[in-house]
């Protein structure tokens, strides 16, 4: 039986595929390489795209840039603080330098200390003050206010004095608006050094050593006597009461004494022709504690009375002609 024709190609290519070696590479068609970009498209990974975990570090670099920034920031924030507590620091203890008389050696403590005991040698053995509050009633609340803030200056004078006084506040009623006044502008006001009262001066001092002082007298201030109790009436500027603390220091026959400013002080030109020779209690109390350490009415006067009273000292006078 003859073999047909159109079998024997099919033989010889089959044959021809099953013979090549081993080893070599196989050809494919052009619908394989398809198959296959198709397949490595399924398996390729798009490294463009972050990951979750990738995008989880980016957002944490992020956060730790913000808050290095912001601590940055504060640190900025709190050198310029202690720089400034720095410098002002500084500036209180420059400031602490120039007054000669305070002991550096000594701390806050032993100085509050040693004032306590200058204030209570006072208060045994002299000099006295008393700032006399019973004519309250004749001023307003505004007026009030000043005169507790006269008060503050007074016992601010006194604290920084080598040789202070020791201040009674007579006639000062408990709960009244003076009172209420004292505390709100006077930091630690229940706690100052001095005798608070509500009596009257005369139920608590022998008559014989009063000395009020009051500018209608006409008996001048020569001296300060340990053994006198000296008394400023408690009279703000604005309230022009004329001779009110005069009277009342005659009705009740006690000495009375000036300052000696028409001794030492001349009238000085202003614009609007002021000269006053009342003073608020804690310039009079200027006065009498600068001259009670140096002994010099010149000295004490400009300390205590100010240019715009309208009064300099004599030598202060300018004695050549004018140029015009």
């Amino acid at each position: 039986m003859m073999e047909s024709m159109e079998d024997k190609p099919v033989e010889n290519l089959q044959q021809t595929e099953s013979d090549q070696p081993r080893g070599q590479g196989v050809s494919f068609n052009h619908e394989s390489e398809e198959t296959l970009s198709e397949i490595f498209k399924l398996l390729q990974i798009d490294v463009g795209e972050e990951s979750p975990k990738a995008s989880f570090k980016t957002n944490e670099t992020r956060s730790s840039k913000n808050v290095l920034r912001k601590q940055k920031h504060w640190k900025q924030i709190i050198a310029a603080k202690r720089s400034k507590r720095k410098q002002a620091k500084e500036r209180r203890r420059a400031k602490h330098a120039e007054d000669t008389s305070v002991c550096h050696q000594y701390s806050k403590r032993v100085l509050k200390a040693m004032m306590r005991e200058r204030f209570l040698a006072a208060r045994d053995s002299g000099p006295r003050l008393c700032v006399d509050l019973s004519m309250t009633k004749y001023m307003s609340k505004k007026e009030l206010s000043r005169l507790a803030s006269q008060i503050r200056r007074l016992y601010g004078s006194n604290k920084k004095a080598a040789k202070p006084f020791w201040i009674y506040l007579t006639g000062f009623e408990a709960n009244s608006t003076l009172y209420e006044e004292c505390l709100r502008m006077n930091d630690g006001f229940s706690n100052y050094l001095m005798d608070v009262t509500e009596d009257d001066y005369l139920n608590l001092f022998p008559l014989e050593s009063l000395v009020y002082l009051t500018p209608d007298s006409e008996h001048v201030l020569e001296n300060i006597d340990v053994n006198k109790i000296y008394i400023l009436g408690g009279l703000v500027d604005e309230n022009v009461q004329k001779r009110l603390t005069f009277q009342k220091a005659q009705e009740n026959s006690i000495q009375t004494a000036r300052l000696p400013i028409p001794e030492y002080m001349v009238r000085n030109a202003n614009a609007k022709n002021y000269h006053s020779e009342i003073l608020a209690i804690n310039q009079v109390f200027d006065v009498l504690s600068t001259y009670y350490e140096t002994q010099n009415w010149p000295e004490a006067l400009k300390a205590g009375v100010s240019p715009r009273k309208g009064y300099i000292l004599q030598d202060s006078m300018d004695t050549t002609p004018s140029v015009r």
